[in-house]
């Protein structure tokens, strides 16, 4: 889908709370920037409509009947859907966390956060930076380092000049496509820079290199 800069962002949710869906969709009524581009409480139904109506953003539940948000979400990614997949779930817990995250999510909001500070995080999401409810950073911070194994530790000294001008912009939540546009290279470049630097790091994912990275003062 290709949007200007003044068209509001698109957003699918996928969750089968009826009423969840009512609540987000009242909110979103209100924004002139943020647009509902569909919803469903059907996982199979949401993968139907993500390719039909190809939004900016997907709101998905992670704890659903049948087919759940993990599964929902490796469907999506395995579709090709290139647009932002953001889990939006009750559940805090740790592992469900990192599994989304690795799972290819782009962010992980929990459900009783507050309205305008939902909104504001929807906001930076379509705008392409990973966005995480703030009471999880530290969870996932410690998480990462205590499943990460020894000796492998990252080394930042391991990595090229560019890669940690990569680094950086990671850290800094944004996207392969605004690294690139901020970078003056082209996304494939961006992409094989980022699969070097986290076999260099020997992290899984994106979202952890964007942690350690934080955690480490890289990004400074």
């Amino acid at each position: 889908m290709t949007r200007t800069a003044h068209d509001p962002a698109t957003i699918l949710i996928i969750d089968d709370h009826p009423l969840l869906r009512r609540g987000v969709t009242q909110l979103l009524e209100l924004e002139d920037d943020l647009e509902l581009a569909g919803e469903t409480g059907e996982p199979e139904e949401g993968i139907r409509l993500a390719g039909e109506l190809d939004p900016d953003l997907i709101l998905l539940d992670l704890n659903m009947p049948g087919m759940d948000g993990i599964e929902t979400l490796k469907r999506l990614r395995q579709d090709d859907f290139a647009g932002r997949i953001v889990m939006f779930t009750v559940s805090d817990h740790e592992e469900d966390v990192v599994a989304a995250l690795r799972a290819g999510a782009d962010g992980y909001l929990l459900k009783d956060m507050d309205p305008d500070d939902m909104v504001r995080q929807l906001r930076q999401a379509a705008l392409g930076r990973m966005v995480i409810s703030e009471s999880l950073t530290a969870l996932l911070a410690e998480a990462l380092r205590s499943q990460r194994t020894q000796p492998a530790t990252p080394d930042i000294h391991s990595l090229t000049q560019r890669e940690r001008e990569i680094l950086r912009e990671l850290a800094a939540g944004l996207s392969n496509k605004l690294i690139a546009r901020k970078l003056d290279i082209t996304e494939g470049t961006v992409k094989v820079h980022v699969k070097h630097l986290l076999k260099k790091l020997n992290l899984r994912s994106r979202v952890e290199a964007a942690v350690w990275a934080v955690q480490e003062g890289v990004d400074k």
